[in-house]
This record gives C-alpha cells, sequence and structure tokens, in this order.
C-alpha cells in the first residue's frame, strides 16, 4: 500500500508523557549514565513500526547518540539531514548511517559515521553502551550507540550529507512532558509517531525531531526511567 505524503508538524497531538515518571537527576550526568549502562535492568522498550514484506530484510545501520559533556549539564548532538538526501531527507537524526563491510561491528559504524558526517574525532567519544535495535518503516535495522563527547572537540558538517548541526539538553529530551503523540490518519489506515519540538534559541521555530530519532530517544528514557 503507498501512503500519502504528509506533513508531521501539522498532524494533531494526541497524547504527551506528562504524567509518566521522570528520570532521577543523576542518571543525567556521565556517572550516572555509566552506572546505568552497567547495569542489567528490566525494561521494556517502545514498539517500532512492523516492516512491509515487501520491503525485504531490513539494512544494518547504526547512529551515534552523542552527548557532549558541558559544564551546564549534558546535551545531545543533533543534525538536520541535508533535503536533497534519498533517505529521510530534511529530517532530524543522530550522525549515523548504513554499516559497510569493513566495520566490525555497529560501534565501528557509528563511530566512522559520525566521523564523517561532522568530523567528530572517534577518540574523543567514550562509548557507554547500545540501545535495542531500532526497526524504521524505511527498510533500517538500526543500532543506536550511546557514547559521551569530551572537550576538547570540534565538529563540521558535511554538506552534502547534513543541512544543520546543533544540541538540544538532554534534561529536555528525556522530560516525558516533552514527548508528543502525533496522529496520522489516511483513507488507507492510521500511524501513531513520537515528536519532541525543541524551540530554536535565536532562529525562531522549532527543530521537529520525530519519527526514528524521537523513537530512539523515547527507547532512552524508557532505558533511564527504568
Amino acid at each position: 500500500m503507498i501512503r500519502p505524503v504528509f506533513e508531521p508538524e501539522v498532524l494533531p497531538v494526541e497524547a504527551t508523557g506528562a504524567g509518566l515518571p521522570g528520570v532521577a537527576a543523576h542518571r543525567l550526568t556521565p556517572a550516572g549514565l555509566r552506572e546505568r549502562f552497567a547495569q542489567r535492568l528490566v525494561w521494556a522498550p517502545e514498539p517500532f513500526e512492523v516492516l512491509s514484506p515487501e520491503r525485504g530484510d531490513p539494512r544494518a545501520a547504526a547512529v551515534l547518540v552523542p552527548l557532549i559533556v558541558r559544564e551546564a549539564g549534558l546535551s545531545v548532538l543533533l543534525t538536520q539531514r541535508a533535503d536533497h538526501l534519498s533517505d529521510h531527507a530534511g529530517q532530524i537524526s543522530f550522525p549515523g548511517g548504513r554499516r559497510e563491510p569493513s566495520d566490525p561491528d555497529a560501534v565501528a559504524t557509528a563511530l566512522r559515521e559520525a566521523h564523517e558526517e561532522v568530523a567528530l574525532a572517534p577518540e574523543r567519544v567514550e562509548v557507554l553502551g547500545a540501545l535495542p535495535d531500532y526497526l524504521t518503516g524505511t527498510g533500517f535495522c538500526v543500532t543506536p550507540v550511546v557514547g559521551l563527547v569530551h572537550s576538547p572537540f570540534t565538529v563540521s558538517a558535511d554538506t552534502l550529507e547534513v543541512a544543520d548541526i546543533f544540541e538540544v539538553p538532554l534534561s529536555y529530551l528525556m522530560n516525558p512532558a516533552n514527548h508528543e503523540v502525533r496522529l496520522w490518519r489516511w483513507e488507507g489506515g492510521e500511524r501513531r509517531f513520537f515528536a519532541m519540538p525543541y524551540p530554536r534559541p535565536a532562529a525562531g521555530g522549532q527543530y521537529f525531531i520525530w519519527g526514528a530519532t524521537a523513537g530512539m530517544l523515547r527507547n532512552f528514557y524508557r532505558f533511564l526511567a527504568a
């Protein structure tokens, strides 16, 4: 079934996570995150969209969830993809991409892609672990690799892939009150997805974080709140 094109930003908000428990403040620190990834607590990730059978087997991919260590607290580095790309054009995403045959594992893919897309040096990243694989409706099985990014470091966009680089406080993204469930109905059915709009401090408007990126952030919240 071919779905019609839609504009996610104008779709109605069905619910938010305002009634859900928050994440303890100490878990949003480098020490708290190291401790949490070292544990083996039982928790349930959010269900993801089922892949259409006609797409075949999902393609392996990985993203880096880069947590920037700042004096004011941790922030999440995100990118806005270039408008001309064939996959997820113009969307907010983590640095990442398809796994190459030369990549020994998902960590290698995530670090390589982050270096290629935003020139983040792999040696500045302290890898903490990975969240559960996330299956996208476009046919990718994505491993989210979480890492702390330590100073000194610099980033620079590969303009062929990345239109913008920005940061959002981790505390904002891990606050379930900022998690929206948006509803899309069309003649052939309906779909619900997470969105986490974040105001642009200087330019006005907002960064509209949604889809797979918001879904992986929601899993990160579930992981930390468990």
